[in-house]
């Protein structure tokens, strides 16, 4: 295995427990209870696992519902939505989109979302939003479609709502003031800048700071995070992608959250015992547990 392919060490226990708001543990290697058992030997001691399609969303409340440090966030991401209307989703949206049209397959897809969103171990409802980076303008009416239901879908069970927010900043706030936002709503790996943040806070949104808010070229979140109100700050790994610096490109898992922290805590000029606590209690209030 080449060093840029071989999981980084770990870092130095955090004194403090917290948890990483947004990760993927379908998608990285080891098993759930190595992912799990690695993050809490250096304080992580409890994640919230992110569905972005019908499959990922069913394991991820499954996975919750079997370990008691994992939370749920179902949805279907924003870049999936315009794959099930146009019938290149894999095979059950497919079949949908065969039988009944590319809405109808999209109206079945939202009805199972809204199923586990009622489920008690499932926290939250995400990631949702838009994505104007990898969807073309083809896909931004169901983008929007599904994000309004996602919406909707999180306020009647009384659900945090989880926002992908990529390169569309503008339309995403605005969607959220048309529709009125959950009492809970999570910016995940906040990606705007300070003006930004003022407006977030503004309107109560949490801001979750991934691993990029190390990136050299990251003063703009670092800015924004200088800003933010610390009762509205989380903390993420969006593992595993997003690995913090010195270790990017290389494959990240939660247990590297202490290396986001202690960078962030710099940033706000706190202790990382501070920042820990500050984080921990958010995080708990944010996604009701």
């Amino acid at each position: 295995m080449s060093s840029k392919q071989a999981p980084p060490p770990l870092p130095e226990p955090l004194r403090v427990p917290v948890t990483d708001s947004h990760t993927h543990l379908d998608m990285q290697d080891g098993t759930v209870e190595e992912s799990l058992r690695k993050a809490a030997s250096v304080g992580v001691t409890t994640v919230v696992q992110v569905g972005c399609d019908l499959k990922g969303s069913r394991w991820a409340a499954e996975t919750a519902a079997a370990y008691e440090n994992v939370h749920a966030a179902v949805a279907l991401h924003p870049n999936e939505a315009p794959r099930i209307v146009h019938g290149d989703a894999d095979g059950w949206s497919r079949q949908g989109a065969r039988e009944g049209g590319g809405d109808t397959a999209l109206d079945d897809a939202l009805a199972e979302i809204d199923r586990l969103a009622g489920l008690s171990q499932v926290r939250a409802v995400g990631e949702t939003g838009l994505d104007y980076f990898r969807t073309g303008p083809e896909g931004v009416a169901a983008q929007e479609r599904s994000f309004r239901a996602h919406i909707e879908i999180a306020k009647r069970h009384g659900k945090a709502l989880v926002i992908h927010d990529r390169e569309a900043h503008a339309d995403v706030l605005r969607i959220l003031a048309e529709e009125g936002a959950p009492e809970r709503t999570v910016f995940h790996c906040y990606s705007g800048d300070a003006e930004m943040a003022e407006v977030c806070a503004a309107a109560g949104y949490y801001m979750s700071f991934a691993g990029n808010v190390t990136f050299k070229n990251a003063q703009p979140l670092r800015d924004a995070l200088t800003i933010a109100p610390l009762e509205l700050v989380l903390i993420e790994t969006d593992a595993p992608f997003l690995t913090p610096a010195p270790y990017r490109g290389r494959p990240n898992a939660p247990y590297l959250i202490p290396v986001t922290l202690r960078a962030m805590a710099e940033v706000r000029g706190i202790g990382e015992d501070a920042m820990a606590e500050a984080i921990a209690g958010h995080t708990a209030r944010a996604f009701g547990y």
